[in-house]
């Protein structure tokens, strides 16, 4: 597949929706924040297209049009396809793992009080003074900036709330796809502070701002994280759908061209 920019977009109504919740938001956070990429089986009345965006791709049309070649870019990603791509994703690489996945939007208020803010710690919406703190954050934390192009764009961004102490961030809730009617949501906390449930108050700050901004959260996690499922009904978050995604592993075909940089996002190209 080729990368293609987002003013040679197809009228995009009947590849990826508006206003979906979850991962369906991604392909609007693209266009909306430039941060990610667009792909096409050719330039001109695609068969294919594919839009990425951190370690997520939505990939929509024709499967006889896809071959393992053309899908090999989308090797150690989280793919969400049409059954009837499967098959070919099956082909394009070493291994394809069908992971489970839960989709919550947000419906009630938090089902228990928020916990007292332990002495020390502050919870509050990210700033852009806060991009230090948030390039600290450990590797395995790293990629809650990723969707938003690292850590500056997603502090300057206002849409993030952390926990605080001493200028370490403890815990960070943010929205991680920015739809027209859903924002979809990212937690992670600091191994050795998940106890104090500061997630808790980083997620309903967040949710607030959302539903300021005249939007609804949503919230997506494996079937088997039973700790994210816990954290999302009490704060408010309701099952909506399951549904599959598929973790790609090395691709098969051998000639790959490097990823070029993110393109520009181009509003109107949902429009």
């Amino acid at each position: 597949m080729i990368e293609i920019a987002p003013q040679r977009l197809p009228t995009l109504s009947r590849w990826f929706p508006t206003g979906s919740p979850g991962l369906g938001a991604l392909a609007e956070h693209v266009l909306t924040t430039g941060t990610g990429y667009w792909w096409a089986d050719r330039p001109d009345r695609p068969r294919v297209l594919a839009v990425s965006c951190a370690d997520h791709v939505l990939l929509r049309g024709d499967p006889s049009a896809l071959t393992p070649d053309a899908l090999a870019r989308f090797a150690d990603r989280y793919v969400e396809a049409p059954a009837r791509c499967w098959p070919a994703l099956g082909s394009a690489f070493e291994r394809v793992v069908p992971r489970e996945r839960m989709l919550y939007v947000h419906q009630a208020q938090a089902s228990v009080r928020l916990p007292r803010t332990p002495r020390g710690v502050t919870v509050r919406r990210l700033t852009p003074e806060d991009v230090p703190a948030l390039a600290e954050l450990r590797s395995e934390s790293a990629w809650i900036h990723a969707s938003w192009g690292g850590p500056s764009r997603l502090a300057t961004s206002g849409h993030a709330w952390a926990a605080f102490a001493k200028g370490r961030i403890l815990s960070i809730a943010c929205t991680y796809f920015l739809g027209s009617a859903y924002e979809d949501i990212a937690v992670v906390t600091v191994p050795d502070h998940r106890r104090e449930r500061l997630a808790l108050a980083c997620v309903a700050g967040l949710a607030a701002d959302i539903q300021a901004r005249g939007r609804t959260a949503s919230w997506c996690c494996s079937r088997d994280n039973r700790p994210s499922r816990l954290l999302a009904w009490t704060a408010g978050f309701r099952l909506t759908r399951e549904y599959v995604h598929h973790a790609t592993g090395r691709a098969l075909a051998r000639d790959v061209r490097p990823t070029p940089m993110p393109a520009s996002g181009v509003a109107s190209a949902l429009a």
